[in-house]
C-alpha cells in the first residue's frame, strides 16, 4: 500500500515538474520580452537561481545543522550532473545554439570559479570566512556584469517594436507559481523515490548518489528541456551555466560565511572533473557555437563513466 502511494505521488511530482516548468519558462520569457531583457540574462539569473533552490536549501540547511560536508558534495555533484547529463539530454533532444557571450564569458567564468574553488579546497582543506568573502566577491562582480549587459540590451532594442505580451502581474504569477510547482514537485518525487528505493533494499550511499543527486537537479533538467523544446535555447543554456555559478558562488559562499566547510580530499577529483567537464563543453560547442546531438551524446557517455566509477570506487 505504501509503495502504491509512493508511485502515485512520484507521478504527481513529475506532473508538477513538467507543468510548473512550462509556466515558469513561459513567464520568465514573457518578462524578458516585456522589459527588453535578453533571454540569456533571464536564464542566467531568475531561472538559474530558481532552479538552484533545492541545492541551496539542502546546503544551507546542512550548514545550519553543522553537517557542512554535505554542502560541497551536493554542489560538485550537481554541477557535474548539470553539464554532462542535463545539457547532454537537452542537446540530444534539440541541438543548442550557444550565444557568443556564453562562449566568451559565461563558460570561462565557470572555469575560473571552479579553479578558485579547487585551489582553496586543495591548499586550505576547508572553506572558511575568507573563502566565503572571496566567493561572494565573485558573485557581486557577476551580478554587476549581468546588470550592465541587461541595460545595454535594453538600450540596443529601444528602437524596436515591443511584441504584445501578457499582463506583467500575470507573467510574474506564472513565473513564481511555476517555480513553486517545480521545487515542490522535485521534493515530492525525491522523497517518495527514497521510500521505494529503501523498500527495494538500496543502501543510503547508493540512494544519495542516484536519487538525491538526480532529484535536486530535476528542476534544471525539466526547465532546460522545456525551454529548448519551446525554442528558448538561451534560457536552457543560461539556466545551466547560471545554476553552476550560483551553486558555487551563492550557495557555497553563503555556507562558508555561516560555518567553516571541510573540503575533504575525496572532493578534489570531483572538483577537477567539474573543470574538465566545462572545458569539454567549450570544445564540443567549438567555433560554430553549437552543441549538437553528437556532442550531447559524448557528454552523456562521460556522465555514465563517472557514475559507474562512483558506484565501484
Amino acid at each position: 500500500m505504501l509503495a502504491l502511494k509512493s508511485v502515485v505521488l512520484i507521478i504527481v511530482g513529475f506532473v508538477l515538474l513538467i507543468k510548473g516548468a512550462d509556466f515558469f519558462v513561459g513567464g520568465a520569457s514573457g518578462i524578458a520580452t516585456k522589459f527588453r531583457i535578453p533571454q540569456m540574462i533571464i536564464g542566467l539569473t531568475i531561472v538559474a537561481f530558481g532552479t538552484s533552490a533545492p541545492e541551496a536549501a539542502i546546503s544551507i540547511s546542512a550548514a545550519l545543522q553543522e553537517t557542512t560536508g554535505i554542502a560541497i558534495g551536493n554542489i560538485l555533484g550537481s554541477n557535474l550532473l548539470n553539464v554532462l547529463l542535463i545539457l547532454g539530454i537537452t542537446s540530444c533532444i534539440i541541438p543548442l545554439h550557444i550565444q557568443k557571450s556564453s562562449m566568451t564569458f559565461d563558460m570561462p567564468f565557470n572555469l575560473v570559479i571552479s579553479v578558485v574553488l579547487l585551489v582553496m579546497g586543495a591548499f586550505l582543506g576547508k572553506l572558511d570566512l575568507v573563502c566565503g568573502i572571496i566567493l561572494w566577491g565573485f558573485m557581486i562582480f557577476f551580478m554587476v556584469k549581468l546588470i550592465k549587459d541587461a541595460l545595454k540590451g535594453r538600450k540596443e532594442s529601444s528602437e524596436e517594436e515591443v511584441p504584445q505580451t501578457k499582463n506583467i502581474f500575470l507573467l510574474i504569477l506564472f513565473t513564481i507559481g511555476g517555480l513553486a510547482a517545480v521545487v515542490f514537485g522535485s521534493d515530492l518525487t525525491v522523497d517518495n523515490a527514497k521510500i521505494i528505493a529503501s523498500m527495494l533494499g538500496m543502501d543510503d550511499r547508493l540512494i544519495g548518489l542516484t536519487i538525491v543527486a538526480f532529484g535536486t537537479s530535476l528542476p534544471e533538467l525539466i526547465t532546460s528541456v522545456t525551454a529548448a523544446r519551446k525554442g528558448n535555447a538561451d534560457i536552457a543554456v543560461g539556466n545551466i551555466l547560471g545554476s553552476n555559478i550560483f551553486n558555487i558562488l551563492f550557495v557555497l559562499g553563503t555556507v562558508a560565511l555561516i560555518a567553516p566547510v571541510e573540503f575533504a580530499s575525496a572532493f578534489l577529483l570531483d572538483a577537477v572533473l567539474c573543470i574538465v567537464s566545462m572545458a569539454l563543453l567549450m570544445i564540443l560547442c567549438g567555433k560554430k557555437q553549437l552543441l549538437t546531438r553528437k556532442g550531447g551524446a559524448i557528454l552523456l557517455v562521460c556522465y555514465v563513466v563517472y557514475f559507474v566509477y562512483l558506484l565501484i570506487a
